[in-house]
């Protein structure tokens, strides 16, 4: 497995694997798949000030990505950033979410612009929360019946780690 800053020939495998969370999962509570043109402004947004972008690639093929993205719009949230990170199912269970998590954490610790990384983990997803706890973050509270999803009212767990 390699990790490294993608290119934008690789933007279309990262919308795929995030389009199938979108129509398949709760990972994201997005309900209608994103566009090439939405994902190409997705990709402008990152490796950016303090907001990477990185991908694990397996044998010449996307395995996932995880990105550190503003957290909020307010200039006071300027040094927390909020982690995403998506793996291809394909790749699942191959520690591709683990090796990109432990990247982009080390990315987070050597940049002085950011303080605190906040994770959003919808309720239910005990592999995510797991993992999270495993590599330091702390379990900050839920929000209960914040979205609805596949007919249903989902919670969403929050999750940070100061660096």
């Amino acid at each position: 497995m390699t990790i490294r800053k993608p290119t934008r020939a690789d933007i279309a495998p990262l919308l795929d694997i995030y389009n199938y969370e979108v129509e398949n999962g709760v990972a994201t509570l997005d309900i209608n798949k994103k566009s090439l043109s939405d994902w190409e402004k997705w990709y402008d947004r990152h490796n950016i000030e303090n907001h990477p972008l990185i991908v694990a690639e397996i044998e010449g093929e996307i395995a996932g990505y995880a990105t550190l993205s503003s957290y909020r719009e307010k200039e006071a949230y300027k040094s927390t950033v909020e982690l995403s990170v998506y793996v291809s199912p394909k790749h699942r269970k191959m520690g591709v979410g683990t090796a990109l998590m432990k990247e982009i954490l080390l990315m987070a610790v050597k940049d002085e612009s950011i303080h605190t990384v906040v994770s959003v983990i919808t309720s239910g997803n005990e592999a995510s929360r797991r993992l999270h706890e495993k590599l330091g973050f702390e379990f900050c509270g839920t929000i209960r019946e914040v979205g609805m999803k596949f007919g249903r009212y989902v919670d969403i767990e929050n999750y940070q780690l100061r660096v």
